[in-house]
This record gives C-alpha cells, sequence and structure tokens, in this order.
C-alpha cells in the first residue's frame, strides 16, 4: 500500500516514484518561498483540506504515471475483455467487440505499411465521425504513423495548408459528406491524381503525397479503403509485430491542429505518453475503473481532443464501450442513442448541452440510464449545468477544462462534487500536473482567487508546434511552462474558475470586461435559452458590450428587459449596450462558438464595420 503523502521525500525532485513513473522534473527551489503545506495538494479523491496558500497546485497522487503506448494499451484491454462491445456506430449499423477492433487494426495497420508507409510518414484523417476514423487512430498508432486529425470542415485552402504544413504522405477521406465534397477537393490541388497510380501520386503542390484512401466508392488514382485492408499480407503482419519493439512511448503519434490565439493553424505535436495519460487519469477522475461497465455516448468529433482522447483512448485504456449516434452532431439522435443504447455516460460541448436540454423538454426520451457526463471544450454556465442535472437527470455531472496543446485536460471535477462546484468551477488539478496563475504582465504568481493567466506544466504539455520553434517558444517557457492565453483564478483546494480568453477581454474605457462573466449572468433569465457577448468597437468607449441571445421558444425579449435585469446585479459598466436576439451563433465543428466571426457579425448588423 502506497502512503498518502503530499510531497515526495526526494529532495532533488518533486515526483513520488521513480523515473519510469516521474512526475516533473523541477526541483523544489523553483518555487522558492513557498511554505510546505502549498507545494503540492493530494488528488486521489477530491481535496478536503484547504491546502494552497496561493495559486500555484500539484497534483501529487498515488497512482503511477502510465509508460504504455496506444497499441499495446489496447492490446491489454483486448485481452482482458474480448468479447465487450467497443465501439457502435447506430448510423452506419456497425458493431465491434474489442477482439474485432483489435483484429481490424492489426489488419489495417499491416495494410499501410502494404501501401508504403513508415514510422514517422504523416497520414491525414479528414472526414466525420465514422468507423474508418477510430481505425485509423490506432491503426497508425500500432504502425508508428503520425496521424494529422483534419477538421472535416476544411475548404481548399485550409486543407492544402494544412497538409502542406506536415507532408502528409497519405489522406484518409470520404468522396463526400453533406456538402463537403472532399475527392473533388483533392483534385483540385492535384489535378494530378486522375492520372497516378495509386500510392505513387506526384503533387507539385503537395510534393509528400503518395496515397489518397477513400473510404466509401472507387475513384481513379486513388486506393479505396478495403484495398487497404486487405493489402496485409503475412510479411507486413510479420513487419508490422516487428515494429512493435522499435516504438517508444515518447514518440509523436498525433498532430492536432489549433488556431491558438493569433494567426494560421498550427500542428500540436503529441505523444503517446501525453494521450494515454491524459486518458488514464481523466478516466480515473470521472470513475471510469469502479463503475461496472461504462457505455460512452459520443457525440462530439473524433478529430478533436476532446473526441480522440476522452472518447478513442478512453475506450482502449479503461475498456470503456463508446456509441456513435450519427456521424455529423443531431441532437436528437444523441437522446435516442442514450435511450436505446442505455448509454450511462455522456460527453458534449456546452452548446451541444444546450441543445440536448432544449430537446428533451420537448420530446422526453427515457434518460434513466445516464448517471454521468463530461462537457467540456468551452465555458459552461452555470444555469446550464443545473439544467442538465434537472432536466437531462445528469447527477454526476463533469465539467473539464483544458487545450489541445495539453493533451487536453488540466483541471476536472468529480462525479460528486457539490452543486456548487459543478456550476461554479472546472474542477481541480489532475494527478502529476502542475498549475499556477499569473500575473499576464508580470508573470508572478497571484493571490488565491485573483484572476491571471493559467499556466500548466508536466506530462501533458505537447512536445511542439511541428517544426516550429518560434510559435513554440512563444507558448511554452523555458521552464516547462504552458501558457495557456486563458484567464482564471484558483482556490485553496485547487478549483479553478475560468473567465475567458484573454483575446476575448473586453477593454471599455480602460475596464477589463471578461464576457463569461456576464454570460453566466444572462443564462439565469428565464427567457435566454444561450447567451454569448462580444466587445464591438466604439469610437468613443473604445469597445462596447454586445450581448448576443437566443431566446427560449415562444418567448420574445427586449433591450429594456435585458437591462432592467442587469440593474444591480452586475456592474454598470458590464451591462451590454447592445442586444441581439439571434436563431444562431457561428459554430466550430467541435461546437465552440466562434466568437471572433460572431463579433464580425454583430458588427456588421449595428452598423460598426469600419470601411
Amino acid at each position: 500500500m502506497i502512503p498518502r503523502i503530499a510531497l515526495s521525500s526526494q529532495p532533488l525532485r518533486n515526483c513520488l516514484f521513480s523515473r519510469s513513473v516521474q512526475v516533473l522534473q523541477r526541483p523544489w527551489t523553483r518555487q522558492p518561498g513557498l511554505p510546505a503545506a502549498s507545494r503540492g495538494i493530494h488528488v486521489d479523491s477530491p481535496p478536503s483540506v484547504p491546502t494552497l496558500t496561493t495559486s500555484y497546485a500539484h497534483g501529487t497522487s498515488s497512482t503511477s504515471l502510465l509508460h504504455s503506448t496506444i497499441g499495446e494499451t489496447l492490446l491489454q484491454t483486448t485481452e482482458r475483455w474480448p468479447d465487450r462491445e467497443a465501439a457502435v456506430f447506430l448510423e452506419d449499423g456497425i458493431r465491434k467487440t474489442f477482439a474485432e477492433f483489435h483484429q481490424d487494426v492489426e489488419r489495417a495497420a499491416a495494410g499501410l505499411l502494404a501501401i508504403g508507409l513508415q514510422k514517422g510518414d504523416r497520414l491525414g484523417m479528414w472526414g466525420p465521425n465514422t468507423y474508418e476514423w477510430l481505425l485509423m487512430q490506432f491503426a497508425t498508432a500500432k504502425a508508428g504513423i503520425i496521424l494529422v486529425s483534419v477538421n472535416p470542415a476544411y475548404q481548399l485552402k485550409e486543407v492544402e495548408y494544412a497538409l502542406l504544413k506536415v507532408g502528409c504522405k497519405a489522406i484518409v477521406c470520404p468522396h463526400q459528406f453533406k456538402t463537403q465534397k472532399y475527392c473533388d477537393m483533392l483534385r483540385q490541388i492535384c489535378p494530378e491524381i486522375d492520372s497516378s497510380t495509386p500510392g505513387d501520386i506526384r503533387s507539385a503542390r503537395l510534393p509528400d503525397l503518395r496515397s489518397v484512401i477513400v473510404l466509401d466508392s472507387r475513384q481513379p488514382g486513388m486506393f479505396h479503403f478495403e484495398d487497404v485492408m486487405q493489402a496485409g499480407s503475412s510479411s507486413f503482419m510479420q513487419q508490422l509485430h516487428d515494429l512493435q519493439k522499435k516504438l517508444s512511448f515518447d514518440d509523436p503519434i498525433n498532430i492536432q491542429f489549433t488556431s491558438g490565439t493569433t494567426g494560421a493553424p498550427k500542428g500540436a505535436t503529441l505523444s503517446h505518453h501525453n494521450m494515454v495519460n491524459n486518458a488514464y487519469f481523466v478516466g480515473r477522475r470521472v470513475g471510469y475503473p469502479w463503475r461496472p461497465h461504462t457505455r460512452v455516448c459520443l457525440p462530439v468529433p473524433m478529430y478533436h481532443c476532446f473526441g480522440s482522447v476522452g472518447g478513442g483512448l478512453c475506450m482502449s485504456v479503461h475498456g470503456v464501450s463508446l456509441v456513435f449516434p450519427s456521424r455529423g452532431y443531431d441532437g436528437r439522435a444523441n437522446l435516442a442513442a442514450l435511450e436505446s443504447e442505455r448509454c450511462t455516460f455522456i460527453y458534449g460541448t456546452p452548446t451541444m448541452y444546450v441543445d440536448m436540454v432544449h430537446q428533451q423538454e420537448a420530446a422526453k426520451f427515457d434518460l434513466s440510464s445516464v448517471h454521468t457526463g463530461i462537457c467540456a471544450g468551452s465555458p459552461c454556465p452555470p444555469e446550464l449545468v443545473k439544467k442538465v442535472i434537472s432536466v437531462m437527470g445528469v447527477k454526476e455531472l463533469t465539467i473539464g477544462y483544458g487545450t489541445t496543446e495539453n493533451s487536453p485536460v488540466t483541471f476536472c471535477g468529480f462525479p460528486t462534487d457539490n452543486l456548487e462546484r459543478k456550476a461554479e468551477t472546472v474542477g481541480y488539478i489532475l494527478d502529476h500536473l502542475e498549475a499556477k496563475i499569473v500575473d499576464p504582465s508580470t508573470g508572478m504568481v497571484v493571490p488565491l482567487g485573483e484572476l491571471g493567466e493559467i499556466m500548466i506544466r508536466g506530462y501533458c504539455v505537447m512536445l511542439e508546434y511541428w517544426k516550429e520553434e518560434a510559435k513554440t517558444k512563444e507558448c511554452i517557457t523555458n521552464d516547462g511552462w504552458y501558457k495557456t492565453g486563458d484567464i482564471g483564478s484558483m482556490d485553496a483546494y485547487s478549483y479553478c474558475k475560468i473567465e475567458g480568453r484573454i483575446k476575448d477581454m473586453i477593454i471599455r474605457g480602460g475596464e477589463n470586461i471578461y464576457p463569461a462573466e456576464i454570460e453566466q449572468f444572462l443564462h439565469t433569465h428565464p427567457k435566454v435559452m444561450e447567451a454569448q457577448v462580444v466587445g464591438v468597437q466604439d469610437a468613443r468607449m473604445g469597445e462596447e458590450v454586445c450581448a448576443c441571445i437566443k431566446v427560449v421558444a415562444g418567448e420574445k425579449l427586449t433591450v429594456e428587459e435585458i437591462t432592467e435585469y442587469c440593474q444591480g446585479q452586475i456592474s454598470h459598466f458590464k451591462i451590454p449596450r447592445y442586444v441581439l436576439t439571434m436563431n444562431s451563433f457561428p459554430l466550430t465543428v467541435t461546437g465552440k462558438i466562434q466568437k471572433i466571426k460572431l463579433r464580425e457579425q454583430v458588427e456588421e448588423q449595428l452598423g460598426l464595420k469600419k470601411k
């Protein structure tokens, strides 16, 4: 039995175990002046003692880090539960046990080797949630090929930029999904494809690209997915098994594009170690090891960390079953899947939960099997948390917070946290991670409860932005801290509150205003279904506050009502000058609000666009 200790007795390392399970590599002298009690907070269970004395937390744990590759975790789980359902794709009528899935993974991995891909090559996966997406996630990992998660909504210039940036040697996609004509776009970028032999494309604009693998139809110059599945003969299967000895858990294995705070998308490069351990500790936090058999309803896209780590890797690490309601997001399909598949767990972004709450109020699906869920991806208003619990019955809802660059989760609540903690915070620090809240102008740690930039250090921090040394150095300090660009505060238990992005902050007449604070208040109005707040340009004040509101069906809402509702409840300078009612907000594929686009739309609608 490992003793429940808050601090290591090792004088040179703030870690609990040997190198194979090392937590961090910084001596305690990095935190001068901190009393012993404030250096760490034990996170095996929700912290019950207010240990911290300043906004720095180190999540000490009795559980070691894993040192497995993604392929090893899947093999271990398959050996343990071969006949358990691994994944269900309802729209496509596909069900696979772990034994069946693992067999398909090995065939696909051997097939990738057969068509000329090698360890370290990059393969782009471009499309919605399908069985082949999940299959490619694990087949590439098994073969040491780096999976490039390509946003299924990318248009011509965006996908060309992404594939060129990381030098993709192959790309996998459907012929078409909804209005997205993937093969047609690839032909526009590479007209040489039609006259090429599959596996030997020679493109002027994408010089690294050799293979396009199509999921659902045969196309000139391209492999059909079934061709790859059939190509892995016994010699390539042997090559695959020999390759396992050459893979390291520190190898890069996934590139996820993120726009960060500014500029063109950057390729956040994650290792097996990053992703496996994040899935492991998030799964432990939400209770996968002690729940008898978890069935997760997964509407979030696989191309994003929430889906690939929280979904795919939690499946392989913890043996949970994944239920995919539809290829693209469909709130009604989510609720139907929860009912028909007797799911016990639901994932979603705040926008997805707003939709599901609204649909459930109208349709009343049987959600009695659903006890737990995670809400993450963007700030979750307290009123929405309360509605998910009361309307959908998800009593043990947890809130998670993280960034793609942190693999992704760094703070997460506990299923039995009280309502105040569920509604007001994003939970407490994860095992083996450090977090601090600093003054953005000085870099100094702020007192407990004060706002500052959230910074993270530990196993979860990405390796780099792919071949962008300067961009990497901008966000990872010399001593290993990742600068999130998010504003938040921390209490003495390490529970964290998020106030929003630094770049979303509104500066009105010199006053700093965080939209999340106003959004959370507006969600308490009975006529407000969803609220988003942006700053719009103003000649006198610099910026003014604009509230964009989705109104509850059948209701009407005026500017005067909102102004009156805010009087005496929030500071006068935070009261929205403009109030617009909207039917929808511009969203990313992951369900996040695109505030830059929203601001542009609002300024145009209000006639504030600069000529």
